[in-house]
């Protein structure tokens, strides 16, 4: 039963609140984010902690990177090369471009970034909890355009940091890997985050790399209720499918709340699953969906 929060004023889940909180009754209760001081509702302008920024101005990619790209998803590709000027001039780094007929490049980059900052949000909290070994910290893109002086003069990219020893530690629709430390921690993470949203997120589809003082993470999902961010935004069906398949792991704590009775509306899959909703001209409400599975094929150990 939902119950407006005391606090925030936001009408939720039970789920969303602690048992006492939800015991002292309807106009009183006060949800889980509310109680430990955790709002998510206004982005913060200022540089994350947990960001791994460009830091950088330029960067150079070679016409074989471009032509031969080293990782490709559903819907578009991706191209290692080097910054050249700013504090990051000399490391690696990649660029994230669309292919041809991609449909959702208009929105995909305003979505991209606005998942990465709540990324940052729950990330940030979970590091204050001391919970694993290392920070975490979230490679946060900006979106660069290259240069007039070559051939792909005006198209816009994704660029970002690289990252070394890339691997996949949950998808989206409940796939994780478990069997590794840190398979068992970034569950945990995602746990934690539908805690500390009240019930209203699931940071998801976690992978990234394992360095000696922090682990980085890149291209975050969040599930919403309402669907706020995307194609691979599975909604309230997400949510639910994700927990069917999620067993607390020793970094998860036990007051930390999750869905009742939820149900698997997904097929658990490594890969990322998007789901589309295509529009009708006539009604302008959604007419069909389906699901694509991305990031199927990657060519190299280091891979996005």
């Amino acid at each position: 039963m939902d119950r407006v929060c005391a606090e925030c004023r936001r009408d939720l889940p039970r789920t969303s609140y602690t048992g006492n909180q939800y015991s002292k009754g309807d106009g009183w209760s006060r949800c889980a984010g509310c109680v430990h001081g955790h709002h998510f509702d206004v982005a913060d302008s200022a540089p994350s902690d947990s960001g791994r920024y460009n830091n950088a101005s330029r960067a150079t990619f070679s016409s074989d990177s471009l032509d031969h790209p080293f990782a490709a998803g559903t819907f578009r590709w991706v191209a290692k090369g080097k910054y050249t000027h700013g504090n990051r001039a000399g490391q690696a780094c990649v660029c994230k471009w669309f292919k041809t007929g991609a449909v959702f490049e208009s929105d995909y980059f305003a979505l991209d970034i606005k998942a990465v900052g709540k990324a940052l949000d729950v990330v940030n909290r979970f590091n204050q909890l001391n919970i694993v070994s290392k920070p975490i910290k979230v490679n946060v893109p900006g979106v660069w355009t290259f240069d007039e002086d070559c051939d792909w003069a005006g198209v816009k990219c994704l660029q970002e940091p690289f990252i070394q020893n890339y691997q996949k530690f949950n998808s989206n629709s409940g796939w994780a890997d478990t069997a590794k430390k840190w398979g068992e921690a970034m569950q945990a993470l995602s746990h934690f985050s539908y805690h500390v949203t009240g019930g209203n997120y699931v940071l998801c589809d976690l992978q990234g790399g394992v360095y000696q003082n922090e682990v980085v993470l890149s291209d975050p999902v969040i599930l919403s209720r309402n669907r706020e961010y995307g194609v691979t935004d599975l909604g309230s069906q997400g949510i639910s499918s994700f927990f069917s398949q999620h067993d607390c792991t020793n970094y998860c704590r036990p007051n930390w709340t999750c869905p009742a009775n939820p149900v698997q509306h997904f097929q658990p899959r490594m890969g990322t699953t998007m789901l589309r909703h295509r529009v009708s001209a006539a009604t302008s409400k959604p007419s069909r969906t389906f699901v694509l599975p991305t990031y199927e094929e990657e060519d190299e150990d280091d891979y996005y």
